[in-house]
């Protein structure tokens, strides 16, 4: 049988191939050691040496010593100077800017609130000049910036590049986000949804490191989920899983500003725990609520602590499905720590079907208001090429 030999392309398809996998690693962990590169990729030793020795002369990758078990190592990063990325969160009242390196090192911030019912031509010509301003406080220009991810509280088609369905964000509908942020910044532009976009930067930089299989929900005026199976983001076959607000658990119950009746975030959402308490504490905002049930107040505990409940009664259905090792809760609403994670996780244990060594853990996330943002920053550096010849070089 003849032996078939590689031709030069072939090695050099190779060897980009094994180049994007490093890069690739280094993306999704933030920074690793050279032994690390070579458990995370499943190419030998010598091969991740040799990589990271080009790409490090190339400014992709930057080298430091380290200490790992008592021993010297190199931990290889990617370059801060390979140029700069945006995150924009847009939630339903807040609109939050970061400005970083691909090295996830956040340069500039800036954090405002918005109107109700906000128009999104409005908000993004005040995302474009914010972002002008912030590159003239770091001495950078617009070229400079390699991608802006944009993280938005709603289901987005992926055929449409729109929100799923109206009504969720007045003054959104029919927009396609991206094609009309690029043409404010002339810059490529990257859409998710929130809550995917918040369990991408807690498995990366939070609570879900090191967590495979995992759920982040996102609670505050909206409820949402953020699905990481197998290391993956699960976004659906039309771009809109996760969708947790919007499950019915109560048949024929209060009407949701998605149209349908007894959604979740209809009876558990900011709104609904503010409607609840309007008598008691006028026209305050959910942040309020949260600090004055950290203060004792009773009435805010037993809001926050009836949202709870039934987030954690929906909770279980999900980990049923999904058998998840962790559940992060994170969003405003979960700024009241075991006020709502405790009632959540009891309905969790009445409900699961798993014994209760087996049940997911289920922990406050650690990146605060700041989750979705970060994790729009990542979604910018995992969708454009640092290696040579790629975009963005």
């Amino acid at each position: 049988m003849a032996t078939q030999r590689r031709t030069p392309g072939s090695q050099t398809s190779l060897r980009e191939a094994n180049r994007a996998r490093i890069v690739d690693a280094i993306k999704k962990h933030g920074g690793l050691t050279q032994v690390e590169l070579a458990g995370a990729t499943g190419l030998s030793p010598a091969t991740v040496s040799n990589i990271v020795k080009e790409l490090s002369s190339s400014g992709v990758l930057h080298t430091a010593q380290s200490i790992r078990s008592g021993r010297r190592a190199q931990h290889v990063t990617l370059a801060h100077a390979l140029g700069l990325v945006v995150g924009v969160h847009f939630s339903t009242r807040h609109l939050r800017v970061a400005l970083s390196d691909v090295a996830n090192t956040v340069v500039a911030e800036n954090h405002m609130p918005l109107a109700k019912d906000h128009r999104a031509d409005n908000e993004l010509d005040k995302v474009s000049m914010l972002l002008s301003d912030m590159l003239e406080s770091v001495e950078a220009s617009r070229d400079e910036v390699l991608a802006v991810g944009i993280a938005l509280p709603a289901p987005l088609d992926r055929a449409s590049g729109t929100i799923a369905r109206s009504g969720i964000m007045r003054g959104w509908d029919g927009v396609v986000v991206a094609e009309a942020m690029e043409r404010r910044v002339k810059r490529p532009v990257f859409v998710d949804n929130a809550a995917n976009l918040a369990a991408l930067a807690e498995s990366r930089l939070g609570a879900g490191r090191g967590k495979r299989t995992s759920i982040t929900l996102d609670v505050g005026d909206g409820i949402g989920a953020g699905l990481l199976l197998n290391g993956q983001l699960f976004r659906g076959n039309n771009g809109v899983a996760g969708e947790f607000g919007h499950t019915t658990i109560r048949e024929n119950g209060p009407l949701c500003r998605c149209g349908n009746r007894g959604c979740l975030e209809a009876i558990a959402g900011g709104p609904a725990i503010l409607d609840e308490l309007r008598d008691h504490l006028g026209s305050l905002k959910l942040g309020d609520v949260v600090l004055q049930a950290m203060a004792g107040d009773a009435r805010c505990i037993r809001a926050i602590a009836d949202a709870g409940k039934h987030i954690g009664i929906a909770t279980a259905n999900l980990c049923n499905l999904l058998d998840p090792e962790r559940v992060v809760v994170g969003g405003e609403l979960a700024r009241a720590g075991e006020l709502l994670l405790g009632p959540m996780r009891h309905a969790v244990e009445r409900s699961i079907i798993v014994n209760e060594d087996l049940m997911p853990d289920i922990v406050q996330g650690q990146l605060g208001p700041r989750a979705a943002t970060l994790g729009a920053v990542a979604y910018a550096v995992d969708c454009v090429s640092l290696t040579p010849g790629g975009a963005g070089m």
